[in-house]
C-alpha cells in the first residue's frame, strides 16, 4: 500500500478519499473474496474487548494533540495541511475557525478544497465573502465544487446549479468531489444527479456516488455498497466498509464486522474503525494491536483512527506514544484520535 495517500474527506486528496472518512491509505493488495453481496460469510472471532477502564482525560495530552494538528497546517506537504484542517473541524469545531480561513488563502487547490468544505460544514459566515472572491478568481474546478458546497451550507445558493454540470466534467476527480458534495449538502434531490454516477467509467467515482447516495438513505446506494465490501480488492473493500458506516445506521453492522477479521490487517483495522463509527468498541482489541506495531507505520495509522472512533479513554497512553511517532502521518492520526476520545 501507498503510505503517502490518505483518504478522507479531504483526508486526502483523492476523490474517494476526499469522502469516506479521516486519514486512511489505500493501495494495490489483491484478494479473492466472496463474488455476491449474498454470500457474506460468518466472520472469524474477533479477540473479545476487555470492559473500558474509566480514565480521565489528560489536559496536557489534549493540549499537545491540538498544538500537532494546529502546526500540520502550516506544513510544507499539501496533504497534511488538508488532513489537518479537516481534523480540526471533526475534532475540534470550535477551534477550527482560524486554520479553515487560512486554508480558503492557500494557492494549493487541494488544501483550497479542504478548507471549503470545512467552512461549509462548520457554517463558517465570516469565510462566506472569501468563498465569493474565491468563486470569481480560482480556475479550479475542484475548488469550485468546495466553494458551491460552502455558499450552498451558508444559505447562499445562487451557484448551486452549478453542481449539474461538475458532475459530468471530464476529469474523475471533479465528478468525486462533486459526487461528495452532493451527499453530504443532505439534499435529497442531489439523487436525481448521483444515480447516473453508478456507471461512471471510473471506479472511484462510482463508490463515491454510491457513497453518498446511501448517505441520502438511496436504497441502491446501499446495494452498491455491500457489493463493493466483498470485492476481490481489499482496497475496495476498506473503502465501501468506512462508507456503509457513514451514515451511522445500525442496520449495516453485521457487513462491517463480516471485514473484521480477514487475511489483511489494513481491512481489520477499517471495519474496526467503522465499527467504532457505529457505536460498538468490537474492534478495540485489534486497533491496541495496530498502534504497537513497530515495524509497519500504516498499521499504526489505522489503528490510531480506529481507536479515535472507538473513542475509549483508556486508549489514551497508546496513543499518546504515538505522537512522537517516527512518521508524521502516525503523529498527524494520533493527535486527531486523542481529540475524539469520549471522557
Amino acid at each position: 500500500m501507498n503510505g503517502d495517500r490518505l483518504i478522507g474527506r479531504v483526508l486526502s486528496p483523492g476523490t474517494l478519499a476526499v469522502a469516506l472518512g479521516t486519514l486512511i491509505w489505500v493501495g494495490g493488495c489483491q484478494q479473492s473474496l466472496p463474488k455476491s453481496k449474498n454470500d457474506v460469510p460468518l466472520p472469524a472471532q474477533a479477540p473479545v474487548p476487555p470492559p473500558p477502564k474509566p480514565v480521565a482525560l489528560d489536559p496536557a495530552l489534549h493540549a499537545a494533540a491540538l498544538r500537532i494538528l494546529q502546526a500540520n497546517t502550516d506544513s510544507t506537504n499539501a496533504t497534511l495541511r488538508s488532513n489537518a484542517i479537516e481534523a480540526l473541524q471533526q475534532a475540534v469545531p470550535q477551534q477550527a475557525a482560524g486554520a479553515v480561513l487560512k486554508g480558503l488563502t492557500d494557492p494549493n487547490p487541494t488544501v483550497c478544497f479542504a478548507a471549503a468544505m470545512a467552512a461549509g460544514e462548520l457554517k463558517l459566515a465570516d469565510a462566506h465573502d472569501r468563498l465569493l472572491q474565491i468563486h470569481s478568481d480560482s480556475k479550479s474546478k475542484v475548488v469550485q465544487v468546495g466553494v458551491d458546497f460552502a455558499l450552498h451550507k451558508l444559505g447562499d445558493t445562487r451557484y448551486s446549479h452549478e453542481f449539474e454540470t461538475l458532475v459530468k466534467d471530464p476529469d474523475p476527480e471533479v465528478r468525486g468531489k462533486a459526487a461528495l458534495a452532493l451527499g453530504l449538502l443532505g439534499e435529497p434531490s442531489a439523487v436525481l444527479l448521483l444515480r447516473p454516477l453508478r456507471h461512471d467509467p471510473e471506479p472511484s467515482v462510482k463508490l463515491q456516488a454510491s457513497s453518498s447516495l446511501w448517505r441520502l438513505n438511496d436504497a441502491d446506494g446501499l446495494d452498491d455498497l455491500l457489493s463493493w465490501a466483498i470485492s476481490k480488492y481489499p482496497d475496495d473493500v476498506i473503502l465501501a466498509t468506512l462508507a456503509l458506516a457513514a451514515p451511522n445506521d445500525p442496520k449495516v453492522i453485521q457487513h462491517v464486522r463480516a471485514n473484521l477479521v480477514t487475511d489483511y490487517p489494513e481491512v481489520d483495522l477499517a471495519a474496526a474503525r467503522a465499527l467504532g463509527e457505529l457505536g460498538s468498541d468490537e474492534g478495540y482489541v485489534l486497533a491496541m494491536k495496530g498502534v504497537a506495531d513497530q515495524d509497519d507505520p500504516e498499521l499504526r495509522f489505522l489503528g490510531a483512527l480506529a481507536l479515535g472512533s472507538i473513542g475509549r479513554s483508556d486508549a489514551q497512553d497508546a496513543l499518546a506514544k504515538l505522537l512522537n511517532d517516527p512518521s508524521q502521518n502516525v503523529r498527524l492520526a494520533a493527535a486527531t484520535a486523542i481529540l475524539e476520545l469520549h471522557g
